[in-house]
């Protein structure tokens, strides 16, 4: 079974905001980008299953790579709650350092943490994989650096070394009952 994990293209949005389950517009390289990334996907994609985060910079992307398109809640991005939009200079150090001292456990004011991220995405791969069936999955790089931190038993408070750029593509075979990253 082969599962191809691919990160929204660059969204349009400030550096230095703070989003996660704002539902925000896609970067004028928009399809520069979804070309480079289906050139990274095999000749039969579109015999996949596509799942996507309903978010809209996920899901624009997955219906131009395929219909039909599967809407999945829990592949959207991390809900940051009341940081939501918001400049990440401009939020209190009062709210931000204890979430910035454990981000995998501390939740963000009317958001979730890292660990809530964690289960609802590693409950969605877990029905992906009972399915058997081949697929690609758009979400966001939180969601999939979860799922490889999990492949690659890294522990969550280190899985931010894990690069995840915008369009990246991941490809995850899974055989004999084990994830491997390809």
């Amino acid at each position: 079974m082969e599962i191809y994990l691919i990160r929204h293209t660059t969204p349009k949005i400030e550096k230095g905001t703070c989003y996660g389950q704002a539902d925000i517009d896609l970067d004028e390289n928009y399809l520069t980008e979804l070309k480079k990334i289906k050139d990274q996907l095999p000749k039969n994609y579109k015999s996949f299953k596509l799942y996507t985060s309903p978010l809209k910079r996920c899901s624009i992307l997955a219906e131009d790579l395929m219909q039909p398109i599967i809407m999945e809640n829990r592949l959207k991005e991390l809900n940051f709650g009341t940081w939501e939009l918001k400049k990440w200079n401009d939020i209190e150090n009062n709210e931000l350092n204890p979430w910035m001292d454990d981000f995998v456990n501390v939740k963000v004011p009317n958001g979730e943490s890292y660990i809530d991220l964690q289960r609802r995405s590693l409950e969605f791969l877990e029905e992906l994989l009972s399915s058997k069936k081949n697929s690609i999955v758009v979400s966001h790089a939180g969601v999939i650096r979860v799922i490889l931190s999990h492949i690659n038993q890294i522990p969550l408070e280190d899985s931010f070394k894990i690069k995840i750029d915008y369009g990246a593509v991941f490809k995850i075979i899974y055989a004999q009952n084990r994830l491997e990253i390809n």
